[in-house]
């Protein structure tokens, strides 16, 4: 039951190059995350306007380029891209950390398309928090969720 799948090399070419040639090594452009294509939106950070838990949702479309050999998006991926939800929210509200820890559960896969995941705090603390990511495919369907325990570094 072997589906041949071929990625376009021209495309992965181009496609890398385009990559080194826009980015740059700081948080939301650094090279991973213009590889993979992540766009991200911050919601309810900072301002009086901000009501509500604060989230970053990253959107990205699933290709070829980081699917796995069963035709789905690679698990390695899913857990790269959750902990950039949860780096980048720490990182945007309350400073630089470090994963001590990450659980990553697979629910389900996430095939050719776009996919979301959202990063948010379970817990805020001085020197360490928890926090939680979750991923849906396109079909709007819990994929998978990971929760981890940031350290904050201390002065």
């Amino acid at each position: 039951m072997s589906r041949e799948r071929v990625i376009d090399e021209a495309l992965a070419r181009a496609h890398f190059e385009t990559v080194l040639a826009n980015y740059d090594q700081v948080f939301e452009n650094f090279f991973l995350s213009k590889f993979l294509g992540l766009h991200f939106e911050y919601l309810n950070i900072g301002g009086e306007a901000a009501t509500g838990e604060e989230v970053l949702r990253i959107a990205f479309d699933v290709n070829e380029m980081v699917m796995n050999p069963q035709g789905s998006l690679h698990g390695g991926i899913m857990a790269v891209v959750m902990d950039i939800s949860m780096g980048h929210l720490l990182h945007k509200t309350i400073g630089a950390g470090a994963t001590v820890e990450l659980k990553t559960q697979y629910l389900r896969p996430v095939h050719q398309g776009s996919a979301i995941c959202e990063g948010r705090f379970i817990k805020k603390g001085r020197s360490l928090s928890f926090m939680e990511s979750k991923i849906w495919g396109s079909d709007k369907k819990l994929a998978a969720v990971a929760s981890a325990t940031w350290k904050m570094p201390t002065e």
